[in-house]
């Protein structure tokens, strides 16, 4: 046991986040205070039963329902926590902190900020000694980014800058030139804040891009590419499927977190080198005017129809129709197919 508040461990204290997994495996999480209750349809559950008690520990309502009584892990708390804007899930926080080799002491630079998810990993990840800089556009989201990491800590970290402004334009006055381990954004067009980034970061340093599309993916890889200032981007997705395990019942989760993003990374060049050419087969790896051109409509087959096709193939289904009908020997079709009037069908 630690008689320190930050550390997520020991007995309950006040002001503790705890998750409470009741009847039915539904899960509540509160925040420990005097005099504080939860109440549900199942009886009332008094904080005060929990303080001083051990994670993990089973305490019992006033209905006699027990409740599983445990500190949320940060994945539990980034799921549940308040957000102002989507939140990078857990599977690609672990790929960023693992692609962009964080680590103990690091500088690190995010945009944006968002609710904070990605931040609350970072912060953890660079540890005491190291620092971040998050730079978001909206000042309503660096609020929700603050309060959710002081909630989750117990303060807002003496390591942690949040700028609320645009990165281009506010990276190299917060930052010295080659200063920075590692840089993460995750933002609509972060092609437009590489040549800022490869200012700001140190040879060797890893940038590391989070977009959502395949276009997005294809539009920073070539920008990452054509600077000639960073190693050949590397891009991959993460995909998590559950297992249901119960006995001899083992067979995969019917729901599965699949797509949520693309990750794109490349490791800063020193000044002035060329990396020594790949060899690759014979293919066209960028594009210009013309490749475009070859993805239009018409090249692909999708050409607009003239008024006249159009009228040959309307008299090509009538015709059509009309075989039909004879072959069905409805009666009166056959008359159909001369030009005589049925007074007696009406529309």
């Amino acid at each position: 046991m630690t008689d320190d508040p930050t550390r997520p461990s020991g007995p309950f204290r006040l002001g503790d986040r705890v998750q409470l997994t009741g009847p039915k495996a539904r899960l509540h999480t509160i925040t420990l205070r005097e005099g504080g209750e939860l109440h549900t349809h199942h009886g009332v559950l008094k904080h005060e039963q929990l303080v001083g008690q051990p994670d993990g520990s089973v305490v019992a309502n006033s209905g006699g329902h027990e409740y599983l009584a445990l500190r949320p892990l940060l994945r539990d708390f980034v799921m549940s926590m308040p957000r102002g804007a989507a939140i990078v899930y857990p599977k690609d926080a672990a790929q960023i902190l693992a692609e962009a080799d964080i680590f103990p002491g690091a500088t690190v630079v995010e945009a944006g900020v968002g609710s904070g998810a990605l931040s609350l990993w970072l912060l953890r990840a660079i540890g005491a000694e190291g620092r971040l800089v998050s730079f978001e556009r909206r000042e309503d989201f660096a609020a929700v980014a603050k309060a959710n990491v002081e909630t989750f800590t117990g303060g807002v970290p003496d390591n942690w800058d949040v700028v609320v402004g645009d990165l281009a334009e506010d990276l190299p006055h917060t930052v010295a030139a080659a200063s920075v381990d590692r840089v993460v954004l995750d933002m609509l067009a972060p092609w437009e804040c590489i040549d800022v980034v490869a200012d700001a970061l140190t040879p060797g340093g890893v940038v590391v891009c989070y977009v959502a599309t395949a276009t997005q993916l294809s539009r920073v890889a070539e920008y990452i590419r054509a600077t000639g200032l960073f190693t050949e981007p590397d891009a991959n997705e993460t995909m998590v499927r559950g297992w249901h395990v119960e006995g001899l019942a083992v067979r995969p989760d019917h729901r599965m977190i699949a797509h949520t993003g693309f990750l794109v990374w490349a490791r800063r060049l020193a000044p002035g080198a060329v990396p020594p050419e790949v060899k690759r087969r014979a293919s066209k790896s960028s594009y210009g005017d013309e490749d475009v051109e070859l993805w239009t409509p018409g090249a692909v087959g999708d050409r607009q129809i003239t008024d006249k096709n159009l009228r040959k193939r309307v008299r090509e289904a009538e015709r059509a129709a009309e075989g039909a009908r004879l072959a069905s020997g409805r009666p009166g079709d056959a008359d159909d197919a001369d030009g005589t009037e049925h007074p007696e069908r009406t529309a």
